[in-house]
């Protein structure tokens, strides 16, 4: 059985090729929030880098992976706090 982190993990890396790609779960952090499950898997912090975000505005890319994660939603996934970024963005950012 694979965790809903591996599920996300597998659809960026499908549809976005991503050169940095973190999922991490939250949920242990958002416990008694609303959302929350005791089981957990309900809360995500993803951070990814690909160039197939370029020319898209920050609302696109987050509809984008929306979209693409709409089935987890709604299977229990509540929130999915989500950093991306084109390489250039993030070599911007990398001292």
């Amino acid at each position: 059985m694979t965790t809903r982190a591996d599920r996300i993990t597998a659809l960026l890396a499908q549809n976005f090729a991503p050169s940095v790609l973190e999922v991490r779960d939250d949920s242990a952090m958002h416990a008694g929030h609303a959302g929350a499950r005791p089981a957990g898997e309900t809360h995500y912090s993803v951070l990814m880098v690909a160039e197939s975000l370029g020319g898209k505005t920050r609302v696109a890319r987050s509809r984008e992976v929306h979209a693409l994660l709409a089935a987890e939603f709604g299977q229990g996934l509540h929130a999915l706090a989500l950093t991306l970024r084109t390489p250039d963005e993030q070599a911007r950012l990398t001292p």
